[in-house]
């Protein structure tokens, strides 16, 4: 019995998994009948020679970015507030990994609209790379990665790896100029909240900008302290719970908008205990290992709060009226 061609999906292959080529006749079950042969329209799976191609693409991708990854790897390591980017390139692969199964079967082609975004982050970072601007020409990176997985090996196959190549563009290192901008209103902020919360145990303090005066000492409520490295950081592990959540958008959104408060709520709470140890004991409990161990232990109680969010969040069972 032969079938005439159509598309693999509508069978169950006996290769399902291993991928099969456009023209190949495969065994095939259907209606709990063995078939003795379906047709593939399309290409499922990568075969040898599509595989030694895209990685000739991604090598050559990976040799056109050189100038720039020396300063941005020195940026990860001695710059805290962009030192999460060492960390995203592995959570990529990761999910990559993940997907291997599926990346196995899933349809391959080739799309124009990659290539159209390919030539654009690649003249985007020559001029950026020209004139001096890093975080374009760093964006490119990513940029120019999707734009060569969507032309070499489709949409579809590009639609399954949306969410770990779009969180590589956690990598690229914030300028300062903008951590500036936005870590200062953050600092007033959360000097202002503090100093409040801190009237509140009848401990005197008076506030002038970013700085606490106590009785016997000051505190100065620095950019390290805005709550920036927070709403960062908690914003990449929110991203992740919400990939990993079921697939109901509005739980996911819910997730990631509450991390800017949460962010900022653990922030007051490290200034405040600040605060009043060094109301009590100085202001050598802002420094060393004390200032240290407050961050660590902040970022733990945010960690925690945002773990019992996606653990509720999944718990929620959306019901429909019938």
């Amino acid at each position: 019995m032969a079938v005439s061609p159509v598309e693999r999906p509508l069978f169950a292959c006996l290769k399902t998994g291993k991928g099969c080529q456009r023209g190949e006749f495969l065994p095939f079950v259907k209606g709990g009948k063995e078939g003795f042969s379906l047709q593939c329209l399309y290409n499922y799976g990568l075969t040898n020679n599509m595989r030694y191609k895209f990685l000739l693409l991604l090598g050559l991708w990976l040799v056109a970015f050189i100038p720039v990854y020396p300063l941005m790897v020195w940026t990860w390591l001695n710059h805290s507030d962009n030192s999460h980017g060492t960390l995203v390139p592995l959570v990529s692969l990761y999910f990559i990994w993940q997907k291997k199964e599926k990346l196995r079967s899933i349809r391959v082609s080739n799309s124009n609209f990659g290539a159209i975004i390919l030539l654009i982050s690649v003249v985007l970072y020559l001029l950026s790379y020209a004139g001096g601007v890093a975080v374009v020409s760093r964006a490119m990176i990513v940029s120019s990665l999707i734009g060569l997985v969507i032309f070499a090996l489709g949409k579809e196959f590009f639609s399954l790896l949306a969410f770990p190549l779009l969180y590589l563009f956690f990598m690229v290192p914030v300028p300062d100029s903008i951590l500036g901008l936005v870590a200062f209103p953050l600092q007033l902020f959360a000097t202002k909240v503090s100093a409040s919360v801190i009237h509140l145990f009848s401990i005197p303090a008076y506030r002038e900008g970013n700085m606490l005066y106590f009785a016997q000492t000051q505190l100065e409520v620095a950019e390290a302290c805005s709550g920036i490295r927070s709403i960062m950081s908690f914003g990449m592990l929110s991203l992740i719970f919400a990939y990993m959540m079921d697939k109901i958008w509005w739980k996911r959104i819910v997730l990631v908008l509450s991390t800017i408060p949460l962010a900022l709520f653990a922030n007051i709470v490290r200034v405040t205990g600040t605060g009043i140890l060094a109301h009590f004991y100085g202001s050598g409990v802002a420094l060393g290992f004390l200032h240290e161990f407050s961050g660590f232990a902040v970022f733990a109680f945010g960690f925690v709060l945002l773990l019992g969010e996606f653990v509720l969040l999944n718990k929620v069972r959306v019901t429909s009226n019938r």
